[in-house]
């Protein structure tokens, strides 16, 4: 990344709205000191309060009213700033400013689930928010988009009927931030449209080890333009340069119980110790003509552009580097909208998006109290904003002058128009449109089970063996036998082996043909439904795999836990965390106690971890030291439970000389050790332990893992 010659416009525009309270006298909201925060007024020690206490009416009335309304869909939410370089030529398709090689635009990105409330947990098994805030010179342009390239539905007409479904059932509000319900379900079961979207939220995708090892999607098709007014077709991607990783589903429930904010942590403390995380930004670019080219429609929201039929190209890279000052001013206010563009991109016909445009402002315009939130710092464009717009709740800017309309005579005609002065504002593509007007949906909409048929095959044993665990999962909390077996069908239209094996888990033959119900809803969209598919250009594709994908990033910020106590061996324990900290990745000693470690050799360190207080699931590997502290963790219980896990959850595992011994008493066996168990006797210790770290889990374990922990 380039460094900088000039302050990033939006620090130094949000720095202005900063207040830090060291070494101030405290005062009332209206600037007056405060002699007594603890008491209120009082007529005598033990008599009533006063009502003329405007300290405290002042004090209780900004308590009662802090909270707004959370988000109805990515409530619960993590960000970040950053910068946005561009380092491709990009003025052949689009006449946007910030995509020109060598552009440096400030951002900020926030990353959420979306079922859950704000309080719910980061491990759920939900759709991930991955949305970006660019302040570009033009304005402010908004990426709103998910970490999975695909949504359940094709119309913004039920786009409020699917969060319904998904949401705690109103009866009895539960579950939370699940969707292993039910109404769910009952949904998904009569929308066959949502069967491509259902195999990504059921794979390993829904479960992301961090953040920052995530992929982003544009989810829709949007349209550049470039200087001429010419269209060019395209989807945006987020490729994170950590690599694309996961946790396993038991994983994911435990690390809820230990640690709820384990992705927010994870985000804040990589950009606090200088780790900033990024991504590259790639374009799939489909010209114009060639719209009607695949066998998909490439307005469909629930279809994707295969990689193999269009690569992406990288045009420039995201880097956080800013964690907010604070949450609620910006992380909690920052309003996304897809309708935020810029001259130079578009929106494309897809039906989804059309409807995203209304309902984003619309929601923001209610949960932040009225029309002036594009005035909070969060929100403001860095290249100012002018119009006639005034007044309305929570107006900050003073309007100079007696004119607010336009045109006007008396302020000069000012502010212009772009147009006036031969510059160029905002221009929608000039699309031809020749048509009537239909409540209905294209017949190139109707093929809803070849995308997931290529989700599916795509994937490598492991990862369907964990999607078809997932529905089984998932269904197995669902009570009405007619949604399962509803669901079954659909999953049957996909792949027998799916089916069949999620099938087996629920004690349910899957049916051959689609329900009655969910044909008959179909209709309703497609009235000759089903329609025979357009043969498909490839069945399987790579970049859909994260196995695949699993080797090729480094161990960079991973975390590996050292298994200590005291009368470890310092040499031991130095020569793995040099050689980890020259791949980037992090050494945490736990031991049996907080506080002074003892080392063999008589030195001391001090150790914030323990067995008490964490857990396996939140480390990427293990390794055990030599020294006297073998025959101290041979009676500690919790040191076998964490190796137990570890080994269960396909994790690295290293084991110095002398620590060997150790596996005896786990439920890990000697005999016939994979490559994931590394030892110093027999291994490279450092560096076979950090190759097999590159491949993030040893999935050839995966049918004998399931061990007693």
């Amino acid at each position: 990344m380039k460094k900088q010659n000039k302050p990033n416009p939006k620090t130094v525009q949000i720095d202005a709205h900063v207040v830090d309270n060291q070494n101030r006298t405290m005062t009332t909201n209206d600037g007056v000191p405060i002699h007594d925060n603890n008491n209120t007024l009082k007529a005598g020690e033990r008599g009533p309060s006063l009502l003329e206490d405007f300290i405290y009416q002042d004090k209780l009335a900004h308590f009662d009213r802090e909270r707004i309304p959370e988000r109805v869909v990515h409530a619960r939410g993590s960000g970040a700033h950053g910068v946005f370089e561009a380092t491709a030529d990009m003025s052949k398709y689009t006449r946007a400013k910030f995509l020109q090689k060598g552009t440096v635009t400030p951002l900020f990105t926030r990353f959420s689930t979306v079922a859950g409330f704000k309080g719910s947990t980061d491990l759920a098994r939900d759709v991930r928010g991955f949305s970006v805030k660019f302040y570009t010179e033009e304005g402010n342009y908004d990426l709103v988009g998910n970490n999975i390239p695909v949504f359940f539905i094709q119309d913004a007409m039920q786009f409020p009927d699917v969060v319904h479904a998904v949401k705690p059932e109103p009866d009895k509000e539960i579950p939370q931030a699940a969707s292993a319900h039910d109404t769910f379900w009952d949904f998904i079961s009569l929308m066959p449209e949502s069967a491509h979207m259902s195999l990504w939220v059921m794979s390993d995708r829904a479960i992301p080890r961090s953040l920052r090892m995530m992929e982003g999607f544009g989810v829709h098709t949007f349209k550049f333009i470039n200087d001429q007014g010419k269209a060019t077709f395209v989807k945006f991607h987020w490729k994170p340069k950590l690599g694309v990783h996961q946790v396993a589903w038991q994983e994911a429930q435990k690390i809820s119980g230990y640690d709820a904010d384990f992705h927010r942590r994870d985000l804040w403390e990589a950009i606090d110790n200088g780790d900033f995380p990024q991504w590259d930004l790639g374009v799939q670019l489909i010209p114009e003509e060639d719209e009607m080219k695949y066998s998909f429609d490439i307005l469909d929201p629930t279809k994707i552009i295969p990689e193999e039929l269009v690569p992406v190209q990288i045009i420039g890279t995201m880097t956080l580097n800013r964690n907010p000052e604070n949450f609620f001013a910006e992380t909690e206010q920052i309003a996304f909208d897809p309708g935020r563009l810029v001259p130079g991109i578009d929106f494309s016909n897809d039906p989804l998006l059309q409807g995203r445009v209304f309902s984003y402002a619309d929601t923001q315009n209610y949960r932040l109290g009225g029309p002036n939130f594009h005035e909070l710092p969060i929100n403001r464009p860095v290249n100012g904003k002018y119009n006639n717009q005034k007044d309305g709740f929570h107006r900050t800017d003073v309007l100079k002058g007696n004119v607010s309309y336009f045109p006007n005579s008396l302020g000069g005609g000012c502010p212009y128009h772009a147009m006036l002065k031969g510059e160029k504002g905002f221009e929608s593509h000039a699309e031809k449109i020749d048509a009537k007007k239909i409540r209905g949906r294209s017949s190139s909409f109707a093929d809803h089970f070849t995308q997931a048929r290529l989700f599916f095959n795509s994937q490598s044993e492991a990862e369907q063996q964990h999607i078809i665990s997932a529905f089984s999962f998932e269904l197995s909390k669902v009570n009405s036998v007619a949604v399962r077996r509803r669901e079954l069908a659909i999953l049957n239209q996909i792949d027998k082996k799916l089916a069949n094996g999620v099938g087996k888990n629920l004690g349910i033959e899957p049916p051959q043909q689609l329900d009655e119900l969910t044909l008959q809803f179909a209709r309703q969209n497609h009235p000759n439904y089903p329609i025979k598919p357009n043969k498909p250009e490839i069945e399987k594709s790579p970049a859909l795999s994260m196995e695949t994908k699993a080797g090729e990033g480094s161990i960079e910020t991973r975390k590996v836990a050292f298994l200590v106590a005291d009368g470890v061996s310092k040499k031991s324990v130095d020569k793995m965390r040099k050689a980890l900290k020259a791949e980037k990745a992090q050494a945490v000693l736990i031991s049996t106690k907080v506080g002074a470690l003892k080392y063999k050799e008589g030195d001391t360190e001090e150790v914030q971890h323990s067995y008490l207080t964490d857990a396996s699931v939140c480390f990427d590997a293990f390794y055990t030291p030599e020294g006297d502290s073998i025959e101290v963790l041979k009676s500690e219980p919790d040191y076998i439970q964490f190796i137990n896990e570890g080994y269960r959850h396909c994790k690295a595992l290293a084991f110095a000389k002398g620590a060997e011994s150790l596996i005896d008493l786990s439920y890990i066996k000697m005999k016939g050790l994979d490559k994931g168990v590394v030892l110093e006797s027999a291994n490279d210790l450092t560096g076979d332990f950090i190759e097999v770290m590159k491949g993030h889990r040893i999935w050839e374990r995966e049918a004998d893992r399931k061990i007693p922990v």
